[in-house]
């Protein structure tokens, strides 16, 4: 068998056909896979065709062949546990979207069969609004969006797994206003007796005391594995924006929440400092990291972090709550020559809404 570095060159969706992963189903293993199930040839076959199983076949039973009893699943505004609440959820979603199709744009994965896979799976969400859903009655509505799952995975089952998805661009498709609807879920919610996502974190751990961040940071760039702690480290936390046009190609581009597309140093400068302007205080810190490809070829990485801040000042959440809120997201980065080409940023903006909305 190839080395895990080998492995992590050339193993990847490239854009290739659901059809090729169906056709390749058991025909005998590319890479190690003690414990998976036979038809599986590699970690990206695994993740690609137990997503096609389980949510366009419907064969929603095999969550209990691919999760473990108590898989913990992380979302920025809950917390599941064990495979019987991914059974009611997963139920649920296909009744509101009973033609949903998960179209996969990429797997990035690291690790191995006896210590476990990280994969980090970018779907393009694409359904009709048929049933009932969290949101209200069916509106019949076509709705497409982003959607990133990282697992962790052993022996054919999800240990532990951390969803984002861009739930704005949902809302706004089904017809809703984010704005409103977050305040009046905020309120029912704190009325159950929910707490605040972000409640009882403690002072945002950006500053240590009257200490400024590190303006300056060891690592290379063009190591796939330390380019998003520099990205975070230098421009969200120490607001070294200058950085941006040495991290950044001049021509890439870059997807955000709600669907919109940035492009070019000008467009995500503006973007940094509208986040950072909304949050002052707020705190970039770095939680995984795993990557694809060679120098050669480009790297394909994958990062999930976490954000928090305070909302004390003005910008596109309109003015401040001083609500202080906490998102998980992942991003991926596509990187050719030491620069980022593209990058998808994927949380909840509908999470971080309800939170700035809160009720005290």
């Amino acid at each position: 068998m190839p080395s895990e570095q080998e492995e992590r060159a050339t193993l990847a969706v490239d854009q290739r056909d659901i059809g090729y992963f169906m056709a390749q189903a058991g025909s005998g293993r590319r890479q190690s896979l003690e414990g998976f199930d036979p038809d599986y040839t590699d970690i990206v076959d695994y993740i690609v065709r137990c997503t096609h199983k389980i949510w366009e076949e419907k064969a929603i039973g095999l969550i209990y062949t691919h999760y473990a009893h108590n898989t913990p699943v992380h979302l920025t505004d809950a917390e599941y546990y064990g495979r019987d609440q991914v059974v009611e959820n997963t139920v649920r979603t296909l009744a509101a979207f009973p033609d949903l199709r998960l179209f996969g744009d990429e797997v990035i994965w690291s690790g191995n069969d006896q210590e476990g896979f990280h994969s980090s799976h970018r779907v393009t969400w694409s359904a009709h609004n048929l049933g009932h859903s969290l949101y209200g009655p069916p509106t019949g509505r076509r709705v497409q969006r982003r959607e990133i799952a990282h697992c962790f995975v052993r022996h054919n089952r999800i240990l532990e797994e951390w969803i984002v998805r861009d739930e704005t661009a949902l809302i706004r498709q089904l017809g809703f206003d984010e704005v409103e609807l977050a305040k009046a879920m905020a309120q029912e919610e704190a009325a159950r007796g929910i707490q605040l996502y972000a409640s009882g974190l403690g002072e945002v751990p950006r500053l240590s005391g009257q200490v400024h961040p590190p303006l300056h940071l060891e690592g290379d760039p063009h190591n796939p594995q330390e380019l998003p702690g520099l990205l975070y480290g230098l421009v969200w936390n120490a607001r070294m924006l200058n950085y941006l046009k040495d991290y950044y190609a001049p021509g890439a581009v870059i997807w955000v929440p709600g669907n919109r597309r940035l492009e070019g140093h000008g467009n995500i400068t503006r973007y940094v400092l509208q986040l950072l302007s909304a949050f002052p205080d707020a705190a970039m810190s770095l939680d995984h990291v795993a990557w694809v490809g060679s120098e050669a070829a480009g790297y394909k990485i994958a990062a999930r972090w976490s954000f928090q801040g305070t909302h004390r000042g003005p910008g596109h959440y309109g003015p401040p709550t001083g609500k202080r809120v906490r998102v998980m997201g992942i991003s991926h980065l596509e990187v050719q020559g030491g620069q980022i080409q593209r990058e998808y940023i994927v949380f909840d903006e509908f999470a971080l809404l309800k939170q700035i909305h809160w009720p005290w």
